[in-house]
């Protein structure tokens, strides 16, 4: 699967938050509110993501994920929850503070170094949790 940026990467992520699947849409003010940025900001992140194959959208309609886009999410979304767990559980990071620096880990490690850390906090029996409702992503 073709990397996006960082911030497209958040879109995706976001959307996955939402709710937002390939049978279920979110709809971009909820974007936009989750993230803070504008609703311009999100219409020009999602023409470049429907561009990618990654989201469909009818003209001016709801957001719904196409399942490369779903599974490009869902994988965001699991880095960060990993992180986050880790950082509060182990190291004990504030909620906040553990939130935004998963957000900015998630994006930098590989591939091949995410899977062997999660092999190794899952021997850790740390299990995952979601960051609290309403953070950023």
């Amino acid at each position: 699967m073709e990397k996006v940026s960082k911030s497209h990467e958040d879109y995706l992520e976001a959307i996955v938050m939402l709710g937002g699947s390939t049978e279920s849409s979110v709809r971009s003010v909820d974007i936009a509110k989750h993230l803070d940025v504008s609703k311009a900001s999100v219409n020009k992140a999602i023409t470049l993501l429907k561009e990618k194959g990654l989201v469909d959208q009818p003209y001016y309609g709801d957001i719904t994920l196409t399942a490369e886009g779903y599974e490009y999410g869902r994988s965001v979304y699991e880095r960060h929850r990993c992180l986050y767990a880790f950082l509060t559980h182990e190291l004990g990071i504030p909620a906040e503070t553990a939130n935004d620096e998963a957000c900015l880990m998630e994006h930098a490690i590989s591939d091949d170094s995410f899977e062997r850390w999660v092999a190794y906090i899952k021997k850790l029996g740390i299990v995952p949790e979601d960051p609290q409702v309403g953070e950023k992503a």
